[in-house]
């Protein structure tokens, strides 16, 4: 990078990328793609890269690479899950960002990546963030893949991308072919962690990749939004039992903050035939603390994003001692509170119907409400201009169908979070 490129980026460092892009610059000198790009990288992770953000010397590369790369949060969580050892493979290297911190945890690191571009990236971040054990190996997954000799660890991050840039999901649509590579890719490593879709069904992403293979699932989200499905293999993988159903374990992971992190784990099912047995022979064995439906004081729980992601209801109601509203709504009561619930608290001011002389009583002075609906015929849209309610305020009002089939708004409050009680 020439003097008159650096000067550009360090002087429009907060600038409006379109903007900057429409301008340009009189500068035959300056390399204006390549400063936009370092611009856009830059602003990006400050958000997503916090860390890298603050470091001199990071090159970002173009806007779809810093669009697939994982958040400083998502790559932490993974070394977590990685662990330690002596040597692992990033077969799908993109940006390196999930290399970069799993790295740190073994004494050999190989970052593999096709695109000459992402590696020269690459070996410049790499030296700059000070990770002197990795390797950059421009190369074909697959190729490396068959010659490497074994390791401790594989990670791979199949793209989501068609050759055409178009999003895809499905595992069979992502490349490298992970789900033929299965049998290959447990050979050549004690452990293989794989990042999926949030997007797909864990269930049948377990059966896709082959139950023999599964160890456990997580589900991360970030903020109670769901970022991604993280797959771990069997150190080694074993014959299926016969006529038995496959229990996988799965992790739950809301990240809340650096220091704290909601995570609940659960076991369930691979099949989804045994989903609904599983729902009913747990929700059997907890009498609600209500006869007549959730009243007013009790409070009432909303699974975090990851939770309601896996569908471990039974065994969140069996965990915690509450009680579902009804088997589809996936929202909770109990007469205690319940003390860090993994997802959002309330407590019951008033339960109502749609009828007018309800509403005016329960919602009167009340002009704006963050509603929601869970197993509701409304939808969030058509409930706010119903209510004739803005967005926002300290009341919240969950629309949902109780087990005797009645359509209710439960009018609520929110307890106080773990982190708010931690600042206190």
């Amino acid at each position: 990078m020439n003097q008159a490129t650096a000067a550009f980026i360090q002087e429009n460092a907060d600038g409006d990328i379109r903007q900057l892009a429409l301008r340009g610059t009189k500068d035959p000198e300056v390399d204006l793609t390549f400063a936009l790009d370092q611009i856009a990288g830059r602003q990006t992770a400050r958000k997503k890269l916090p860390s890298w953000a603050a470091v001199e010397g990071i090159v970002y590369p173009p806007h779809l690479s810093m669009e697939q790369c994982s958040s400083e949060q998502t790559a932490r969580y993974k070394a977590g899950v990685a662990g330690h050892g002596q040597r692992m493979v990033d077969l799908t290297g993109g940006f390196g960002v999930d290399f970069s911190f799993i790295a740190r945890g073994f004494s050999e690191a190989v970052y593999v990546e096709r695109q000459p571009q992402l590696c020269d990236i690459a070996r410049q971040n790499f030296d700059v963030l000070g990770l002197r054990q990795a390797e950059v190996v421009c190369a074909d997954s697959e190729d490396y893949l068959r010659q490497m000799e074994p390791v401790d660890l594989v990670y791979i991050d199949p793209a989501r991308r068609d050759s055409h840039g178009g999003r895809t999901y499905g595992i069979s649509d992502c490349t490298p072919d992970v789900i033929g590579l299965m049998p290959l890719l447990t050979a050549k490593a004690d452990r293989v962690i794989i990042k999926l879709s949030p997007m797909l069904d864990w269930r049948k992403a377990v059966e896709d990749l082959g139950e023999q293979y599964v160890s456990e699932v997580h589900i991360v989200s970030v903020g109670n939004e769901c970022k991604e499905m993280v797959v771990e293999t069997k150190t080694h993988p074993r014959p299926l039992p016969v006529g038995r159903g496959v229990i996988t374990p799965i992790a739950c992971v809301n990240i809340l903050s650096d220091d704290y992190i909601q995570t609940f784990h659960s076991a369930l099912p691979s099949s989804s035939n045994n989903v609904v047995e599983a729902l009913l022979s747990c929700s059997g064995n907890y009498s609600p603390p209500f006869r007549e439906g959730p009243g007013v004081g009790l409070f009432l729980y909303e699974p975090n994003a990851s939770i309601m992601k896996a569908g471990c209801f039974a065994e969140l109601s069996q965990h915690y001692g509450i009680a579902p509203v009804a088997r589809d709504s996936h929202l909770f009561v109990s007469a205690d509170e319940v003390d860090d619930f993994p997802g959002r608290s309330f407590v019951i001011d008033a339960v109502t119907t749609l009828n007018k002389r309800d509403l005016k009583v329960h919602l009167a002075g009340v002009r704006q409400a963050n509603i929601t609906v869970r197993n509701f015929p409304l939808s969030v849209a058509e409930l706010r201009k119903r209510l004739k309610l803005s967005e926002g305020g300290s009341t919240y009002i969950f629309a949902t169908t109780l087990a005797n089939g009645e359509k209710v708004l439960l009018i609520c409050h929110k307890t106080a979070t773990p982190l708010q009680q931690r600042r206190a």
